[in-house]
């Protein structure tokens, strides 16, 4: 009786789960249905009616669905006949625009009109939460303002570049192991390794050391969950029906969430623990304190406002953009370097050069001794140096796309308009390769545009937004320059870097940060100087 019991509440609970399956399945479909035929009728409405003063229609969301794999160069072709053109989504339209004119309509002169929006925040929230770059108004002011003074002090640029010079050397190390035996090694992996570990020193005062032999095993895999959720909630912004997934738990959905707990726990863990090392330590107002000293000394003053959530998400966001940015210049730099091997070697020439110049300069400088003499004076000769690396962001933006939505309907400096709730897209992937904007030689690796006499000389932000543009603009800029220059003059100095195959097709993997799809291969080989 007892076997036969289980046997039909086994029965029963199947049916169960099945009959809950089905509910869900039609909930599902049911919910497509609702969705699909307003949707078209809202598509056909403004396609088929085209007006002379709105963009004209490149698509739906569907079709950026269709060419996800290679999203920024779909929308570069676009670009290339349509200044500023759309795509429709359900009940608003998603603007893309490469003319700098609007840029700075919409990032600088009209800043209050343009903000990140509740869709974008809703989208971003799991991750990023109520970080820098997912929210507006007094949040997004009280964090820069914590953020510009720490980036403005000295203590950090000094201590920066002693964490930088440190890590480049250890990375310049375990490349010279594999240069030895001429073995392949994925830089891309090697510098996202290095860089998280420099934010989390510079940012947190912690030392993750995932490039070394005995990485944390916790934060290896916060980096990698990390990583992961980056490339979902990126998909997000096309996939209509993310929210009923995220509601069932589903397809990716299911995995943002179990990379979501990797990421908590691992970031809250630090939290504490960094809560524990400042109890009871007097902070000096110029002492030599990390980003997350100086927002937890400011969460104390205001506990419920900055609980550690909030402080989760602030995390967050460094993160994304102390790590990522600088990894992935610096990939497509070496990229560049190993197609382009004569600018390689005119780089190193001036890296020499500059070197050489210092007081301190020796003729058989171990790595250690070499990273030591990068000092801001060393780096500020690197003029060709800095143009490659900016050329670099021209063509491979770190932040492919970007966007805001409009606050009330506007007519942008082209003549187009905007209806409130339209989200207008600046994608400077796409706007690096714009011939109107840079020449016929626009999609061209060429340093030297960037030279004035030698010297290094900028263009107007709104036409190279690799740093963004506005009240927003990155306050990490020269901190990454920093960075990926410290790291170059180090690893170009001591080896010649070439592709494992010539032949290889390199391409980027379409999420928030533009990274190199499936890593970078290359092979190594000293230069003995």
């Amino acid at each position: 009786m007892a076997i036969q019991y289980i046997s039909h509440l086994a029965t029963n609970l199947s049916m169960c789960v099945l009959l809950l399956s089905c509910a869900a399945l039609a909930i599902l479909l049911l919910s497509a249905a609702g969705f699909v035929f307003p949707f078209l009728v809202f598509y056909a409405k403004e396609s088929m009616i085209q007006k002379a003063d709105k963009p004209p229609v490149a698509g739906t969301v569907f079709h950026m669905l269709l060419h996800f794999d290679t999203l920024f160069d779909f929308l570069t072709d676009i670009a290339r006949r349509n200044q500023t053109f759309r795509f429709i989504k359900p009940f608003r339209s998603e603007i893309f625009t490469t003319n700098p004119a609007n840029v700075e309509h919409t990032l600088k002169n009209n800043f209050s009109k343009y903000i990140k929006g509740q869709s974008n925040c809703d989208v971003l929230r799991d991750l990023l939460g109520q970080g820098i770059f997912a929210v507006d108004g007094d949040k997004w002011r009280h964090q820069r303002k914590l953020a510009s003074y720490e980036f403005s002090t000295k203590v950090l640029r000094d201590f920066s570049s002693s964490v930088f010079r440190t890590n480049g050397a250890k990375l310049a190390k375990m490349i010279s192991t594999s240069a030895l035996s001429s073995s392949v090694f994925d830089i891309q992996k090697l510098l996202m390794k290095s860089t998280l570990d420099s934010i989390f020193k510079v940012g947190f005062g912690v030392d993750l050391n995932t490039l070394s032999d005995d990485p944390d095993e916790l934060g290896s895999r916060f980096s990698t969950a990390f990583d992961d959720s980056n490339r979902i909630v990126f998909w997000r912004f096309f996939d209509v029906f993310w929210n009923l997934k995220r509601h069932f738990n589903i397809g990716q959905e299911a995995q943002l969430k179990r990379n979501i707990r990797v990421i908590d726990d691992f970031v809250f863990q630090l939290i504490r623990q960094k809560r524990v090392l400042m109890e009871g330590v007097k902070k000096q107002e110029n002492g030599k304190e990390d980003i997350l000293s100086r927002f937890i000394l400011a969460s104390e003053k205001d506990p419920e406002a900055m609980t550690d959530q909030y402080l989760r998400d602030i995390i967050l966001n460094f993160i994304i953009a102390g790590k990522d940015t600088s990894a992935n210049t610096l990939s497509w730099f070496f990229y560049m370097m190993c197609r382009h091997p004569l600018v390689q070697e005119k780089v190193v020439e001036e890296i020499r050069s500059s070197a050489a110049a210092s007081t301190a300069a020796r003729d058989g400088w171990g790595i250690d001794d070499f990273a030591l003499n990068l000092t801001e004076e060393v780096l500020e000769r690197m003029q060709y140096l800095h143009a490659a690396l900016t050329e670099t962001l021209r063509l491979y933006p770190a932040l492919p796309v970007d966007a805001k939505a409009a606050e009330e309907d506007d007519v942008l400096p082209d003549g187009f308009k905007v209806a409130k709730g339209d989200v207008v897209n600046y994608p400077a992937y796409a706007m690096g390769r714009m011939t109107y904007l840079w020449g016929e030689d626009a999609e061209d690796f060429r340093p030297e545009r960037w030279l004035q006499n030698g010297a290094f000389r900028p263009e107007s932000p709104f036409k190279f937004l690799a740093f963004h543009a506005g009240p927003r603009t990155c306050l990490g800029k020269e901190f990454a320059y920093r960075q990926m220059k410290i790291f170059a003059a180090i690893l170009l100095h001591f080896f010649k870097f070439k592709l494992k195959d010539d032949a290889m097709n390199i391409t980027y993997r379409t999420m928030f940060t533009l990274h190199v799809a499936d890593g970078l291969p290359l092979v190594a080989f000293h230069r003995f100087h």
